[in-house]
């Protein structure tokens, strides 16, 4: 039996698209079917993302997001759910991370991560879950769908990582009690932890002795890319993840077994 993921008519809201995971998860989506919010800080790329998309016949719409300022998490909401209409998927993707051994790590670095990947990624969720909710008690057959991006860093610990470990593993936590707590609404919570992925902003260190180096550590000598994702996210999107809930899925090539 072919199976086949059709997202047309659903709205999916895309954090930190402007670049690297999140521009390709909105890549996909808009492929699917859905009409893709693109919220990101950097709006030319969006725009630029935009077009891209929109000349391949998807749909999207562009609004500013700095996950840091709540005023800017709410406004972008609001203005996705007035263009585009209710939010149907979230992938909660914005996040930051510094290489520093844990003694290096200064009140700023610190701050920085916890307000992005923690704070931003909560109150992100937050605004969009209430959103959800008001939308299922109003209307039986509505069925959300959030994918927290969290990271491969948030099951093992990883030298020079640790801060980021932390708030990682911080996000994991948070969508096992968001599944709790909202699934008796019809939303579905999971978080995707993928492991090294090459993008735009790593693309360097892998042509390094360093990243050479540690390339030779992981179990089948090889960095995933931004496509590896591709199946995974269209699943938790999709109707096919109905009975998953609260699951935490490692996307790392055998980097945490």
């Amino acid at each position: 039996m072919a199976l086949s993921v059709n997202l047309k008519e659903k709205v999916a809201f895309v954090s930190g698209a402007s670049s690297g995971v999140g521009a390709r998860c909105a890549r996909v989506l808009a492929a699917a079917g859905a009409n893709v919010v693109l919220a990101a800080r950097r709006i030319s790329r969006l725009k630029e993302l935009r077009a891209e998309l929109e000349a391949e016949g998807g749909a999207a719409h562009v609004t500013q997001l700095d996950v840091t300022e709540l005023d800017s998490i709410h406004a972008a909401v609001e203005e996705a759910e007035s263009q585009c209409g209710p939010i149907d998927i979230l992938i909660n993707n914005s996040g930051v991370a510094t290489t520093q051994l844990l003694t290096e790590v200064e009140e700023a670095d610190y701050q920085r991560m916890f307000d992005t990947n923690v704070r931003g990624a909560f109150f992100l969720a937050q605004a969009v879950g209430r959103h959800m909710i008001e939308h299922s008690q109003t209307n039986s057959g509505f069925h959300g769908r959030i994918v927290n991006v969290a990271s491969a860093a948030g099951l093992r610990p990883l030298s020079r990582l640790g801060v980021y470990s932390m708030s990682k593993a911080a996000v994991i936590q948070m969508t096992r009690v968001q599944a709790l707590e909202w699934g008796r609404f019809g939303i579905n919570v999971n978080a995707i932890c993928p492991g090294y992925i090459r993008t735009e902003m790593n693309e360097s260190l892998w042509e390094t002795e360093g990243g050479q180096r540690l390339m030779q550590t992981l179990p089948r000598r090889r960095i995933g890319s931004v496509e590896d994702l591709d199946g995974l996210v269209l699943l938790l999107s999709s109707e096919y993840s109905e009975m998953i809930n609260g699951a935490v899925i490692a996307i790392d090539d055998g980097l945490t077994l």
